[in-house]
């Protein structure tokens, strides 16, 4: 986790960093992180705007959404997999993006579309099946929704609830990561979609407040807490659904709790993506005895349902079963703090960055 100074350091990498629409502005990797992310490993780089060639595309940026994922890109990894990140690439990322000139057959100038478009105010790609890019259909929403809800995120979200943990009206179900960007969707949708039970996971008071405004009957503070001894008081039956969005010593309490016939879903493992060894989870045999399943997915491997997820997802925001919560960081200068508070526990909801906030008019 990163400390106060260390967030506060990235306002002095940010200042005087403004953009304008003559030029491509990126943010490129420095240098492998150590621990989380800080100033030095991020480069600010200004290039030449370039123009598309034949089968290609311009866009320009409007929106950019951030995932834990972001720091294991730039430490050389490749997730997701793209080709790995080395010293001096455009960081990976999703967004949100306008096509400004286009001389693709199948794309045209003035729509909206959502995809792999890179820590960078302009891209110009030949929209190809890596690339994963979709149109953004006009619904009546934000476009600034595709950098979070209505994007990768809202797919972890969907496919980790229905296709992993199969949730069933009246189970009891625990949900760490509550506040994040997938868990503030999780716990929605398993409330008000399916009628779940849900209990949330969140830190800190204010957080847990929110958590309760968005689905969880009950929270439990993580930073305060002591964890075993809050779900044993408030899942005394014990659990018939777990999401885990952070993994560790929590997986692990969750575990020792699972009723017959339960599943584990896991997503993400935030709270070991920076430690020096890998966590040993001890009791997973309690799958055995419970006759349960644990899940995990990747997200990716789940794209043929995109348009059918996006029409789920928009459906309940209108039906208001849906709120969307994305904390958005304001200016491009903002990405490397936002990534650094990712880590550091400080977003509630989807982490988004506004480059240019939404466009005046798209197709």
């Amino acid at each position: 986790m990163a400390d106060a100074g260390a967030i506060s350091d990235f306002d002095a990498l940010a200042a005087g960093k403004a953009i304008d629409d003559d030029a491509n502005y990126q943010w490129r990797v420095a240098r492998r992180p150590v621990g989380n992310v800080v100033p030095k490993d991020f480069d600010w780089h200004v290039t030449d705007l370039a123009e598309p060639g034949p089968g290609e595309t311009l866009l320009k940026t409007h929106y950019l959404g951030l995932a834990p994922v972001m720091r294991a890109y730039m430490v050389g990894g490749s997730p997701s997999g793209e080709s790995a990140l080395k010293i001096g690439d455009v960081i990976h990322g999703r967004g949100v993006a306008q096509i400004v000139k286009s001389r693709h057959p199948d794309w045209q100038e003035g729509q909206m579309v959502q995809g792999q478009i890179g820590w960078q105010t302009y891209k110009v790609s030949a929209m190809t099946e890596q690339e994963k890019f979709f149109a953004m259909p006009h619904n009546g929403l934000p476009a600034a929704l595709g950098s979070g809800v209505l994007g990768m995120t809202g797919l972890s979200a969907h496919a980790g609830l229905f296709a992993c943990g199969s949730p069933q009206e009246g189970d009891r179900m625990v949900l760490s990561g509550a506040a994040g960007g997938v868990g503030s969707m999780v716990s929605q949708m398993a409330a008000n979609v399916v009628g779940c039970d849900v209990v949330g996971m969140a830190g800190g008071a204010e957080k847990c407040a929110f958590i309760r405004d968005h689905g969880c009957r009950a929270a439990i503070d993580y930073k305060a807490d002591d964890i075993e001894e809050a779900l044993d008081r408030l899942c005394p039956d014990g659990i018939d659904l777990y999401f885990d969005n952070v993994g560790g010593e929590t997986l692990e309490a969750c575990m020792e709790r699972l009723r017959m016939h339960s599943r584990v879903v896991l997503c993400g493992s935030i709270s070991e993506y920076t430690r020096p060894e890998p966590f040993k989870l001890s009791n997973y045999t309690r799958l055995r005895r419970t006759d349960s399943r644990m899940q995990g997915f990747f997200v990716y491997n789940h794209l043929d349902r995109w348009d059918a997820v996006m029409d789920d997802i928009a459906g309940w925001i209108h039906a208001g079963k849906l709120v969307p919560v994305q904390d958005m960081a304001e200016g491009f200068a903002a990405m490397p703090k936002a990534l650094a508070q990712l880590y550091h526990g400080r977003n509630v909801g989807v982490q988004c960055c506004s480059v240019r906030g939404e466009p005046e008019q798209w197709n």
